[in-house]
């Protein structure tokens, strides 16, 4: 099939590079002139595990290409992936400028049926704006559907969550768009990972509420957490007692210094706004979104409460990614936390294996070559990012490379019996 996609993003690469992999010819449409002339020479403009490996063999393969040149795309494709960036305005809305720019560039230049996909995460409603767009903008008429089909891709494992999903949500409100997406997926389809065909309002609703659920999740054991502190319980064995529970299961129990990235903040703050928009109450959602804010100043304050004046103290961060198996930095708990001690006199020196590049862009820190650097005359240590190396430090050694031995756990990896018997104070979140 001959496929289109707009943005060399996130979502767009790993899309592109995956529908290429599954044997359709991919054009991937961006207006960024370096990102297009980068990936033509198999630069990456972020680390995704096995992205690099599959869009250096379907470039090979001449299945997959990278243009500026919309038209072109446009023109060649019988299916348009529209995945280019939503980001949060400043009222919390998803900005769907980017969105309508390509809708309005597909009605200028479509010469034949398409099928238009919503991949980005959007509004419910938008599916609509974007026919209306489509429609006004044609220079001769031409026959097209719009649907939905969200994304549900995790940074870190985004590609073997393409090609093995646990469900293909498809929102088509025509047969012939029905038939073509679910014909593009077939192969990929699972017993018990099924193709969902709904309609296109559902489908763009399904998303939200699939991340909003999540982040649920995440506040509510952040929440108790902060209990657990008070009364001297311990949140792990909390989070295990009720993920035992087959009606709740054990994903996204773990408290830890709240959620970020690209998705969690601002789909939960866009869906607070679309339903009010519709005259619903969003107050589980703003609650939600109020936690995890909180929390940020709830692990800064137990900082402060333990080493006291943050005036020339040095603190290490081991782990600057919001989520470990990535180098996106986009509302990373790193970034706010340090811009907190910082505010209080505090000197951040950091590490992580990914996104060193991208920290450096968007907080001021002291970079470091590993984590043994980092701890180097550090009145304190804090693990932001639960990479896999962090598990197993020789905290020995640590502990002569550090001035104060304090561990601050915002993730709740370690067990502190043994993190006190090397020496060093244990402070977690909701931990004994």
């Amino acid at each position: 099939m001959r496929i289109t996609v707009f943005g060399c993003g996130y979502v767009g690469l790993v899309t592109g590079a995956c529908l290429a992999e599954l044997g359709n010819n991919v054009i991937v449409v961006d207006v960024d002139k370096k990102r297009v002339a980068d990936l033509k020479k198999l630069k990456m403009p972020f680390y995704e595990f096995g992205m690099k490996e599959i869009i250096e063999k379907n470039l090979k393969a001449k299945r997959i290409s990278f243009t500026l040149d919309a038209k072109n795309a446009i023109k060649e494709a019988e299916v348009i992936f529209i995945a280019v960036n939503t980001p949060e305005d400043k009222e919390g809305r998803a900005n769907l400028t980017y969105v309508f720019n390509v809708a309005k560039s597909i009605g200028e230049f479509m010469n034949s049926y398409k099928v238009v996909v919503d991949k980005s995460t959007v509004p419910v409603g938008t599916a609509e704006k974007v026919q209306e767009i489509i429609l006004s903008n044609q220079k001769q008429k031409n026959a097209f559907d719009v649907v939905s089909n969200p994304e549900f891709l995790r940074e870190g494992t985004a590609v073997q969550d393409f090609m093995n999903p646990d469900r293909i949500i498809i929102g088509a409100d025509s047969s012939k768009a029905r038939d073509i997406m679910v014909s593009l997926y077939k192969g990929i389809e699972r017993t018990g990972r099924p193709i969902i065909v709904t309609d296109v309002k559902t489908a763009e609703i399904i998303k939200y509420a699939s991340n909003a659920m999540l982040s649920t999740r995440i506040s509510f054991m952040n929440q108790m957490a902060l209990f657990c502190d008070k009364v001297g319980a311990d949140i792990k064995m909390v989070a295990k007692g009720i993920g035992l529970d087959n009606r709740i299961g054990p994903r996204f129990l773990q408290a830890g210094l709240g959620y970020g990235g690209s998705c969690f903040v601002k789909d939960v703050r866009a869906l607070i706004q679309t339903m009010k928009e519709h005259g619903c109450e969003a107050d589980l959602f703003e609650a939600v979104d109020r936690i995890n804010v909180r929390q940020i100043h709830y692990f800064r304050d137990r900082i402060v409460e333990q080493l006291g004046s943050l005036k020339g103290k040095t603190i290490a961060f081991w782990g600057l990614a919001f989520k470990p198996k990535t180098s996106d930095m986009r509302n990373a708990p790193s970034i706010k936390l340090a811009e907190e001690l910082q505010a209080l006199g505090a000197k951040i020196r950091g590490y992580d294996p990914e996104a060193m590049e991208e920290a450096k862009k968007v907080m001021r820190f002291e970079p470091c070559k590993d984590a043994y650097d980092a701890a180097k005359g550090a009145h304190a240590i804090v693990l932001v990012t639960e990479w896999s190396e962090f598990r197993e430090l020789d905290f020995d050694r640590i502990r002569k490379l550090a001035k104060e031995h304090i561990l601050f756990d915002g993730r709740n990896i370690y067990h502190p019996a043994e993190i006190r018997a090397k020496g060093f104070k244990y402070v977690g979140l909701g931990r004994q």
